[in-house]
């Protein structure tokens, strides 16, 4: 699709000078749950101001039945670390909030507190992610890493989440296809909007319709009209402009008698009685087409498509080309889209064959109305003629899966590891410090992801390497990579960003090559071939060895 192509305005760009630094005001440390202070102040009150912590960012499973996840929210991250810092009236808030006899030195202690002594370690934004790997590990003073938790959540959960959705959309519509994000009226409030639209062109959509995303972000706008506009129109007497400026010879014309002129030839060719179709909408997209010449795209569903909106729509597009003009396409937002997208297709090229006007089969079909994975994949088997899908309600909601469950836990205090237990072994916590390795195999493909102790030597390509499942004894193979990633770089360190951060497109080109490094039955809609993530035998033993150091025994009677 050309830059032109849906495209009324498109602000994009021009308001980037704000810089990349900007950050919501939202997120600021009070974006927290108050359980995290509380403990700040149990850990303060207990002494433990000096102590050194590590904490794993990671999820359990992977969203939507997939057996992958996009990494996105990092930036974010960043900007939060970047300005963390209780001003003074959080401070006075905390006062009347805390429990009484709360002491006000540890408010002095809040009001000091900044990042500066925070190391942050992250795979990079916009790269495939998997169960048990850490995406981001947190390492400093215990009290300003524990304060961290619920915000870096809170930036990362749904962050990654929207990236993968959009990035599943992506892969089933097929690389020629192009994805615009419809969802800002049917996001969870004006910051899931702005994030649904920020994280969906990460994952692999083309454009949105949200303009506060295109100014902020740098994001394509896209738009067209509603059905609104076309039933605001009840017949051609109340159209008050009808006449257009041809594009290259400056002569006015009369678009409107132009268009009925055609409209009465295409009744014939497509045998439509123009009875049957609407005046008012044929008056509607007159006066779209000369409010937009050059980007004229039209709703034709509100009446009937085969009757109304496409003898309407076709006529008013000939008349704008007599004038120097082309015509868009069509955006479709109901019924049978599989049908009604060959309809206009085969409309179209009847059109242009006929009038001796090539570019008309080429004109863009555009299909919205709810549309989500399985709609696509049934469009697919169907045959369909869209070019475009505009998509909402199950993109911005993730209604397939509305949360992704990351979590946070400290791993190691002080040097010491440290493992939470439970009876559901995929809520056991690996512990300690840990470095993690992506291995590829000889076609290039990522093979698996190996987690190590940071003690531990890398893992070196064309040497055997025993990877073992965490937590299934018998489950373990060697693998002799031919290629070895190490995923973790610093990016967070003595107060500062220590690594030069890439602009919204380039996270989104990270996507689709990171994507790549998958297998196909990794990424399939159905039934995919889950990915393996393991470690070493030295992370296997030692997590084992502190599980029975730490599991009570019990006693039978």
């Amino acid at each position: 699709m050309s830059d032109r192509e849906l495209s009324c305005t498109n602000t994009a760009g021009q308001f980037m000078d704000r810089g990349r630094m900007n950050q919501n005001g939202v997120v600021q440390p009070l974006l927290t749950d108050l359980y995290q202070i509380t403990m700040a102040y149990a850990y303060w009150k207990s002494g433990k101001t000096d102590d050194h912590a590590v904490f794993d960012l990671f999820f359990r499973t992977n969203p939507f039945h997939g057996e992958f996840t996009i990494f996105a929210g990092l930036d974010e991250c960043l900007k939060f670390l970047d300005s963390f810092h209780y001003s003074d009236s959080d401070i006075e808030y905390l006062k009347q909030t805390l429990p009484e006899g709360t002491e006000n030195e540890f408010f002095d202690y809040l009001g000091n507190l900044t990042a500066k002594d925070v190391t942050l370690y992250a795979i990079d934004e916009g790269t495939v992610a998997f169960p048990r790997v850490p995406i981001i590990k947190v390492e400093g003073p215990l009290i300003i890493v524990q304060l961290l938790e619920t915000t870096l959540l809170t930036l990362v959960n749904y962050a990654s989440l929207m990236a993968t959705n959009a990035a599943r959309y992506r892969m089933v519509a097929g690389k020629h296809v192009n994805l615009l994000e419809f969802g800002l009226r049917r996001a969870q409030g004006p910051d899931g909007g702005l994030s649904a639209s920020k994280y969906s062109y990460i994952g692999g959509f083309d454009g949105t319709s949200n303009v506060l995303a295109g100014k902020l972000f740098n994001i394509p706008v896209k738009g067209t009209h509603a059905h609104a506009y076309i039933t605001s129109f009840s017949g051609i007497g109340e159209l008050k402009t009808r006449l257009l400026k041809h594009k290259t010879t400056g002569v006015t014309g009369d678009l409107l008698e132009l268009a009925v002129q055609y409209r009465q030839a295409l009744s014939q060719l497509l045998d439509v009685s123009m009875e049957e179709s609407s005046e008012g909408e044929l008056a509607a997209m007159v006066s779209y087409a000369i409010a937009f010449p050059d980007g004229f795209m039209a709703l034709v569903d509100t009446y009937d498509v085969k009757r109304s909106g496409l003898l309407n729509f076709s006529a008013v597009a000939l008349a704008l080309n007599d004038l120097g003009y082309r015509a868009v396409g069509v955006r479709i937002d109901s019924g049978d889209l599989a049908y009604l997208s060959c309809l206009a297709r085969e409309t179209f090229e009847r059109v242009g064959e006929n009038f001796k006007v090539p570019w008309f089969s080429k004109l863009t079909i555009v299909a919205s109305n709810d549309i989500n994975e399985d709609t696509i994949l049934s469009l697919n088997e169907q045959g369909h003629k869209i070019d475009c899908f505009g998509i909402g309600t199950h993109l911005v909601t993730c209604q397939r899966q509305p949360a992704l469950g990351c979590v946070y836990k400290l791993v190691e205090i002080n040097g010491q590891p440290r493992i939470k237990l439970s009876q559901d072994v995929e809520k056991v916590t690996m512990p300690g410090h840990k470095n993690a390795f992506r291995l590829y195999s000889a076609d290039g493909h990522a093979l698996i992801d190996l987690l190590q102790k940071v003690t531990e030597p890398p893992p070196a390509v064309g040497q055997k390497v025993l990877c073992r499942h965490p937590f299934q004894e018998s489950k373990r193979a060697y693998v002799i990579p031919s290629h070895v990633e190490s995923l973790y770089k610093i990016y967070w360190q003595n107060g500062k960003i220590v690594q030069p951060l890439p602009r919204l497109e380039q996270v989104r080109e990270r996507v689709q090559m990171s994507l790549k490094t998958l297998r196909n039955d990794h990424k399939r809609t159905l039934n995919p071939t889950p990915y393996k993530v393991a470690v070493s035998d030295n992370l296997y033993n030692f997590i084992h060895d502190l599980w029975l150091q730490n599991a009570p025994i019990g006693e039978l009677s």
